[in-house]
């Protein structure tokens, strides 16, 4: 990157870790390519949102003193990312509930940069949401990328025992009843008319 990852970024190289993330933050929000959708500047905004990243990246790298820079990407014997994920601020965010701002920086990275690891955290990110059916989607897809990732494989596992008891969103939706439910709100409501001298359900 030749140009200064700061100024990408319009803060100064004293700005604070939390600034340097608010940053990050306002200009993903503003060149995210869901805003650009059939627009002649989607490329253009493509390119600069890419270009975000990288200085955000390069920025978390040498705050870091280059400890993530001769990690990142790299996976330890049991599976997992060692020290130098990429992710590292999204992971600390989801840890802590802070499901809207990992989602924010996890969709501003474009498409073609999304790795095993991105489909993992927003799988993660749609898990903690109680969407259980399209973080089974990411998760699968993260197994396919990186087939011997022991992390994304538990994942997958857990989420695959969530949906067996079934009752949960496949979506963000609201959740609908089932007609069990329906079945057994009649029956309720057959018993109170007849303590009441009425009969809801003839046949009961």
């Amino acid at each position: 990157m030749s140009k200064n990852p700061y100024e990408i970024l319009g803060i100064s190289p004293s700005a604070t870790d939390d600034e340097v993330k608010i940053a990050y933050r306002n200009l993903a929000r503003k060149y995210h390519p869901d805003n650009y959708q059939n627009n002649p500047l989607s490329g253009l905004a493509e390119e600069k949102m890419q270009e975000i990243n990288e200085a955000y990246d390069a920025i978390v790298r040498m705050r870091k003193g280059g400890q993530a820079a001769g990690n990142a990407g790299r996976t330890n014997p049991q599976g997992g990312y060692a020290g130098g994920s990429r992710y590292h601020d999204i992971r600390q965010m989801i840890y802590a509930n802070r499901l809207a701002d990992a989602e924010t920086l996890l969709d501003g990275t474009p498409g073609h940069a999304r790795d095993g690891e991105w489909f993992f955290l927003k799988g993660s990110v749609l898990y903690k949401k109680g969407w259980l059916e399209d973080a089974y989607t990411h998760f699968q897809t993260a197994c396919r990328m990186e087939p011997g990732n022991l992390e994304f494989r538990q994942a997958l596992n857990q989420v695959m025992a969530g949906r067996t008891t079934g009752g949960y969103r496949t979506t963000g939706g609201s959740q609908g009843c089932s007609g069990c439910d329906v079945c057994s709100g009649l029956l309720c409501a057959d018993c109170c008319c007849e303590c009441m001298g009425g009969d809801l359900i003839r046949c009961c």
